[in-house]
């Protein structure tokens, strides 16, 4: 029979102390009084069912329900068991002592109890815990064990143990330890220090880097790179169009001086002359008005600008143009 088999059948066993333990207890004389016992009775037999489906845990939280309303021996020792199953060897432990404490001498438990102890006693070790500042809340694998300082080393399992101390307004500190069997391993734990009140509760703020443009500004400067590029553009397309009805011009004057000439050829080069005269007027007038509304907007976002960060502003007037400096 393997260990964990003789222990369910030790527990099971063990099912039957309570309900008898309960039946011979002194009478209370009131209901009262006789509630908490019934109470306690239902939670250590639905324990006996999650232990008997390997629940552990589930099992754990039901015996030491049972034990709060009626403490007895009995039920620390299925704690005990229950605590071993789950290997936590340092509560286990705990538990054990003081069921060798609190029972009959006589138990039929004890010798096997006795024995769980002495292993239990090479699966454990010692943790020594500071914190600076002192006062934190500190837990062990989870587990609340109080607020430093902590006089004596805390009895834990072998493995490897995380320690956490918390104090309000300073951010938690996590250490993982590792604890062999008969380890005392000293922690120190500093814990940062705290934010000052404006720190703690005043939103974030955002700063603007100079890199940052508004989307609006975004916007208006693409628009003017576009105006530029259409002006030129089509002051591009004015001096060649230009350049084209005055070679067609000449080539018209040409054919009028040169003998013999058809009238076809004549009317031919002056239509093209007219052509490219007004495609060349049209685009110069473009490229005019174009460039004029992207001249009008850039000197406007340069005015506004020196306005906002001081720098340079192009100030216009109706027979002049200046700039101004600010700082």
């Amino acid at each position: 029979m393997t260990a964990s088999v003789r222990r369910r059948f030790s527990l099971a066993l063990a099912v039957l102390v309570f309900p008898i333990a309960l039946v011979f207890a002194p009478d209370a004389g009131a209901e009262e009084a006789e509630s908490p016992i019934r109470e306690a009775g239902k939670h250590f037999q639905r324990g006996v069912v999650l232990y008997s489906e390997t629940d552990y845990r589930a099992a754990l939280v039901e015996f030491k329900r049972a034990y709060g309303l009626a403490p007895n021996a009995a039920v620390l020792y299925n704690i005990g068991e229950t605590e071993y199953q789950l290997q936590d060897y340092a509560a286990a432990l705990t538990t054990f002592k003081r069921y060798l404490t609190e029972s009959n001498p006589t138990d039929g438990h004890r010798p096997e109890v006795e024995a769980s102890v002495e292993v239990l006693k090479t699966r454990v070790g010692h943790l020594s815990i500071t914190t600076t500042p002192p006062g934190a809340e500190l837990t062990i694998d989870d587990q609340l064990i109080g607020k430093t300082p902590i006089d004596e080393p805390l009895l834990v399992s072998i493995g490897h143990r995380k320690v956490v101390a918390t104090m309000s307004g300073r951010p938690a500190v996590t250490r993982y330890v590792d604890v062999a069997a008969d380890d005392n391993v000293s922690v120190s734990l500093q814990l940062p220090v705290p934010l000052d009140g404006a720190q703690l509760f005043a939103p974030p703020q955002r700063t603007n880097l100079p890199s940052e443009v508004p989307p609006s500004r975004g916007n208006g400067s693409a628009l003017r790179v576009v105006g530029w590029v259409a002006t030129g553009a089509l002051t591009a397309g004015a001096v060649t169009f230009g350049l084209l009805a005055n070679t067609e011009a000449n080539d018209l004057r040409h054919a009028r001086d040169t003998f013999p000439t058809t009238s076809a050829q004549l009317n031919h080069d002056a239509s093209l002359t007219t052509t490219y005269s007004v495609i060349a007027d049209a685009m110069t007038a473009a490229a005019v008005v174009v460039g004029g509304i992207t001249l009008f907007s850039t000197v406007s976002s340069l005015s506004t600008a020196g306005e906002r960060t001081g720098g340079a502003r192009v100030m216009l007037g109706p027979m002049s143009a200046r700039m101004q400096l600010s700082f």
